[in-house]
C-alpha cells in the first residue's frame, strides 16, 4: 500500500517527466522546421532518453487516475514550456514589411544604421503614395525593430514573416554566400 506522501511524489514525478520530454519535443521540432538539423539531432538524443526512462516508470504505474491525469498535464505544460522556450531562443531571421504614409530616407536609414538589412520602395495606398520597407533582421531583434518603428511612426502597417533559407543580399558580407 503507498501512503499519500509517495502518491502525491509519484504524481509530481510524471509530470516533471512528461514536461521535460514534452519541451524537448516540441524545442527539436521547431529546429527542424527551421532547418536546424544539426542541433535537431543532438536534442533527441536527450529527448530519447527521457522518453525511454520516462516511459517506463509510467507504463508501470499507469493503475491510477491520478497517474493518467498527471500524464496528460505534464503533456499540455510541456507544449507550453517548449514553445516558450524556442520563443525566448529566438532563432533565425524575420522579415518585415512596414508601410508608412509619408515617403522619405530618413526612415530606412535610421534602420540600417541600427543594423538593418532595408529595402525600400513607392506604393500606392487609398490615400496617397506609402513608403514600403522590406527589413531582414535576426529574429531575437524583432522587438528591438518594432519599438523603432512605434517610435517613428506608431501607424505603420507591419507584417512579419519567418524566411526558411535566403541568400546574397545584405547578409551576405556578413555570414556567406548561402544562409540557413
Amino acid at each position: 500500500m503507498v501512503n499519500m506522501n509517495q502518491a502525491v511524489q509519484f504524481v509530481l514525478l510524471i509530470i516533471a517527466i512528461n514536461v521535460t520530454y514534452v519541451s524537448l519535443t516540441t524545442v527539436r521540432f521547431i529546429l527542424m522546421i527551421k532547418g536546424l538539423r544539426e542541433y535537431a539531432s543532438a536534442l533527441s538524443v536527450a529527448e530519447v532518453f527521457v522518453y525511454i526512462m520516462g516511459l517506463s516508470i509510467i507504463l508501470k504505474n499507469l493503475d491510477s487516475y491520478w497517474n493518467i491525469a498527471a500524464y496528460c498535464i505534464g503533456y499540455g505544460i510541456g507544449v507550453y514550456l517548449g514553445s516558450r522556450i524556442e520563443e525566448r531562443l529566438a532563432l533565425g531571421y524575420i522579415t518585415a514589411e512596414v508601410i508608412v504614409d509619408s515617403v522619405n530616407d530618413t526612415f530606412p536609414e535610421m534602420l540600417r544604421k541600427s543594423g538593418f538589412g532595408v529595402t525600400t520602395w513607392v506604393g500606392e495606398g487609398r490615400d496617397g503614395a506609402r513608403l514600403v520597407m522590406l527589413v531582414l533582421a535576426k529574429r531575437n531583434r524583432q522587438k528591438e525593430l518594432l519599438k523603432i518603428v512605434d517610435s517613428i511612426c506608431p501607424s505603420a502597417f507591419v507584417v512579419f514573416q519567418e524566411p526558411k533559407y535566403f541568400r546574397g543580399g545584405f547578409w551576405a558580407g556578413r555570414l556567406g554566400p548561402n544562409i540557413k
